[in-house]
This record gives structure tokens, sequence and C-alpha cells, in this order.
């Protein structure tokens, strides 16, 4: 074996436990490839790289002595820099926070360290979560491994773009209106937006309260299983976590999908480009040949779901940073002030309206969850398109573009997997979310399993 950057922690955790791999092998592996792509990728703000292998080497030092704590002991882990990490500067991609360092870690971090999991550093973002895109004028653009000429999506881009280029093994991410999914999709990696409420917000620099979500990203369902594991369960100091029995996830992987009812809302078949609707085509066909049945749904009140998104997020975002948007909008990239400064000026009838919205859109959900086990959809309608030079226009329209297809479960609450489907003509990743009931998280993994096995993905070196 010489080199493990592109194992998976599900395939690299046998590896650790019975000493045929060093976990200081495993870090100087990834910080290689970290050395070698980061430079054009740009996935990291801050590389942490001679405490990473300090953690590694006491990580082998336990592992010798017996002390193995489990699968994600020993797995270089990159984190969103919207994370806090306690000593590690946090700057959510902002200049504002630039200089800010945390004296505590995010609850979700904490529970991944304890896990044995070694941070490999934080992770570039778009400013505050506020785009789509993972350009940064602050600390540089994040950019596709597939194509560094084009945008990797965001605002976990730095999570997709690490993953993608072998530059973690697993990381963080956080998803409010598609954060998670677009840089899986753009980047040909799995992203699970959890139930709302089933990982701990607390130390997680917001965008918007009501519609964040935290969750894992990987290069393999198995090991956002893992993650997941790890990562929820209530937490007082996080009000809005949710008091509920924690499953092992990774129960029941292998269990497919056969029999299933898979629902395909029609809103979702609507304004894709061709190469989206090429390739969601054959995943359908795909899902049929596992043995689940596929047909068409129809959910109206999605089409209420990008103005819920876009006005809970643009107000609840304002709120946030009402001083700072005052006292210092020029702190601001273009792009994200012009997001956020639209908070300032919504109407509160407009607010009220949107939940009320987002009221009928739960309903409705919940009713065609009676009738189908899982929903199917593109992720995104486009493919990874080029960096415009107004990066103020592009922002805002891949969010005008992609936000109607990422806001309805968002806006729901509900779990949401996005997995990889194969590769545009000009060999960029495209991607698809499997959405499930709240708290079916085993039930969307063991799909996403399923779907997996259909083709891995090959990762480019």
């Amino acid at each position: 074996m010489t080199d493990t950057s592109y194992l998976t922690a599900s395939q690299l955790a046998p590896l650790l436990k019975s000493k045929q791999l060093s976990p200081v092998e495993l870090m100087r592996d990834v910080l290689k490839r970290i050395k070698e792509a980061d430079s054009t990728v740009n996935a990291y703000i801050t590389i942490l790289g001679e405490h990473a292998l300090a953690e590694a080497k006491h990580t082998e030092n336990q592992i010798q002595k017996g002390y193995y704590k489990g699968p994600l002991h020993g797995i270089p882990l990159g984190v969103k820099d919207n994370y806090y990490t306690k000593g590690i500067p946090t700057t959510a991609g902002s200049k504002i926070l630039k200089d800010f360092v945390p004296t505590y870690n995010a609850t979700s971090v904490d529970k991944l360290l304890q896990a044995g999991a070694i941070m490999t550093g934080k992770l570039n973002m778009h400013e505050f979560g506020g785009g789509l895109t993972n350009t940064n004028p602050f600390y540089g653009n994040v950019r596709n491994p597939w194509n560094p000429n084009h945008i990797p999506g965001g605002s976990s881009g730095g999570s997709g773009a690490a993953l993608a280029a072998g530059m973690a093994v697993i990381a963080t991410g956080s998803d409010t209106f598609g954060s998670i999914r677009v840089p899986a999709a753009m980047c040909g990696v799995y992203g699970l937006k959890p139930t709302y409420g089933l990982i701990s917000s607390y130390g997680i620099a917001p965008l918007a309260w009501s519609l964040d979500h935290p969750g894992p990203m990987a290069r393999s369902v198995a090991d956002l299983a893992l993650m997941l594991n790890v990562m929820t369960g209530y937490d007082p100091k996080s009000p809005e976590t949710l008091c509920v029995p924690v499953p092992d996830y990774t129960e029941n992987l292998h269990r497919g999908i056969r029999g299933r009812k898979i629902g395909i809302p029609a809103f979702y078949l609507k304004g894709l480009d061709d190469e989206v609707h090429r390739l969601f085509s054959q995943a359908v066909r795909k899902l049929e040949e596992l043995g689940a049945h596929v047909t068409e749904v129809s959910i109206p009140e999605i089409e209420l779901a990008a103005f819920t998104g876009y006005v809970v997020t643009t107000g609840e975002a304002a709120s946030y940073h009402y001083e700072d948007l005052q006292n210092r909008p020029e702190d601001f990239a273009a792009d994200v002030r012009a997001f956020f400064t639209a908070g300032t000026v919504i109407p509160a009838p407009y607010y009220i309206r949107s939940q009320q919205a987002r009221r009928a859109l739960i309903k409705a959900f919940k009713k065609v969850f009676e009738e189908v086990d899982i929903l199917a959809a593109p992720t995104i309608p486009i493919i990874s398109p080029p960096f415009e030079e107004n990066f103020v226009s592009q922002n805002l329209s891949i969010i005008e573009r992609c936000m109607p297809f990422t806001a309805p479960p968002a806006a729901a609450g509900l779990p949401t997997l996005a997995v990889p489907i194969g590769f545009s003509s000009a060999g960029l990743p495209s991607g698809m979310q499997l959405i499930a009931s709240h708290l079916d998280e085993k039930l969307l993994l063991q799909a996403g399993y399923a779907w997996e096995q259909t083709g891995p993905l090959g990762w480019k070196n």
C-alpha cells in the first residue's frame, strides 16, 4: 500500500485496528496530498500539519497499547471553518472573524475528536455560508478538483473539494439551503443533511438558526453512517436538538431497497440541464434495477420552498449580522453583503407568510410519505459552471437556479442524502438527492449504500 489518502474510513479502520497501517503513515499520506493539491484547489484556510502528526503519533501509541476507540480512531478529519475549534482560528470564511480563536469546540467537533478522529485543518467556505459558489475574496476561491476552472459548490466547498482531492478522509459540513448537497453534487462525494435538530449546532457560526443543519460529508455512505453514530445526540446547550434514541446507523446497511417505493416529484423533472436530465434518467433506471418501485408523484407545495428558503435565510442572517451590516458593510464580500442586506428590507408579513408556507410544505411531505418510502430527485439542475468574473452576479444566479431544488427538504427539516450519479461529457460530476421522512436516516443510508454498490465513483489522483 503506497497511498492511503483515497481510501475511505470504513476501509482504513480495520487496517488501523489490526496495526497493518500506522496512523502516522496515513496522516503523512493525507498531508502529502494537501501539499500537492491545495495550492491549486485551496480547500483549506488553516492546515494543522505538525499538530495533526503529533496527534497521529499519540494515536499510534494508544492503538499499539490496545486502546482502540472505534472506527474513527486515527481517521484524518477536515472541519468546515464555521465549526468552533478550541485554540484554532475559526473564521467562517470571513474578514470579520479573521482573528477569532474560540475557547471551546463545537459539540460535534468534540464528539468526533473524542471518537479518535484527527483534525487536519479548517476548511475553506463561502463567507458565513452565504453562497453556493465558494468564491471568497478573503481566503481565495475553492476550486473544483475535477476542473480547477469550475466552481466546487458551496458553502461547504472546501469540504467537498478536500474529499474529492484526497486531502481529508472525512469532513464536516453544514446545510441551510443546500450547502452540503450542492458541493457533494459538484465534487462527486457523499453528503448528509440530517433531520433538523438531530445534530447539535452549538459552537457553529449560524447562517439561519431555524434552517441550519450540521452534517457529515465523506467518500462513502458507510463513512457517513460512522460519523452520524458519533455526531448525533441531545445537547442541552443547543435548544433545537432532539431528545430521541440514537440508533446504530451502520446496522443493516446492506439491506437494500428491493420492494421499496420511491417517488419522483414532478417538480424536479422541470428545468434540468440536458446532462443532468440524462444522468438522472440513468439513475432512475438503476434504482428500478435494484428492485425499487419508482413512480412519479405530485407535491405542488414544493413550489413554495424557494420563497420560504430565501425569506427565512436572508431574514435570519440579517438579524444575526445586523450591527456589522450597518457599521462595517465593506467588511463583507460583495455577494454576501447583497444577499444578507436583502433580509433587512423584507417586511415582517413576508416572514410570517414564509413560515406558513413552510408548514404547508411539511404537511405535504408528511402526506406523500404515506404513499412512498423515499423521494429521489436531482440534487441541483446544473453541472458545475466555470468561474465568472462577476462573482456577485454568479453567486446570486446560482442560488436562484439551485435553491428551488435544495430548499424543499431543508425547509421541512427532512433528512436528505446527496449521492454522485456520474459525469457530464466534460468530466464533471452530477448528483442525486434521496429524501426520507423525519428521523428515517437509517432507511436513507440503506438506500444510499445500495446505490453506491451500482458503480463506485473513480477518484482523481
